[in-house]
């Protein structure tokens, strides 16, 4: 009986011991629950990750939306600032003209006034030298007569 043959024996009886308190059951259950726990890990994860794909996808379809809207945005702005640009320019172009007409009826009547002015004033000297050139030339009552209805004539014809 050698020594080889007391460590057989020995690890026969520790084999048996094993299986007699069935620990391979054990090891197997425990492996059994490890890869359940990683399974459903594994399942949570996927989950997970579907979820956060479905937000990313949502996420991006909402950021598209607000892009669009923000050009649809820009371009209302766009559009309505060249619509008050066009405007603002018609509003002026007929104040423009309006000042323009009302300058010109301003410069119209200043011309039409001096005319008058000076047709007036050309009158009252027409008047004054012939009343100078009758009253050195007739003389008497006649000519007084005749002096004042000319001169009556005179401004009534020039004015």
């Amino acid at each position: 009986m050698d020594a080889t043959f007391w460590a057989f024996v020995g690890l026969v009886i520790f084999l048996a011991a094993m299986f007699w308190i069935k620990i391979p059951s054990k090891i197997g259950g425990a492996l059994d629950n490890r890869a359940d726990a990683i399974r459903a890990e594994l399942d949570e994860a996927r989950r997970l990750r579907e979820e956060a794909q479905a937000l990313l996808s949502d996420y991006q379809r909402k950021r598209h939306e607000a892009e669009a809207e923000a050009e649809a945005i820009v371009a209302e702005a766009t559009a309505e600032a060249e619509r008050l640009t066009l405007e603002t320019n018609q509003a002026l172009e007929e104040l423009i003209a309006r000042r323009s007409k009302a300058a010109e009826e301003k410069i119209s009547q200043a011309e039409t006034q001096a005319i008058s002015e000076v047709r007036a004033r050309a009158a009252d000297i027409a008047v004054a030298a012939a009343e100078q050139i009758l009253s050195a030339t007739v003389k008497d009552k006649v000519a007084d007569d005749i002096l004042s209805k000319s001169i009556d004539q005179v401004k009534a014809k020039l004015n």
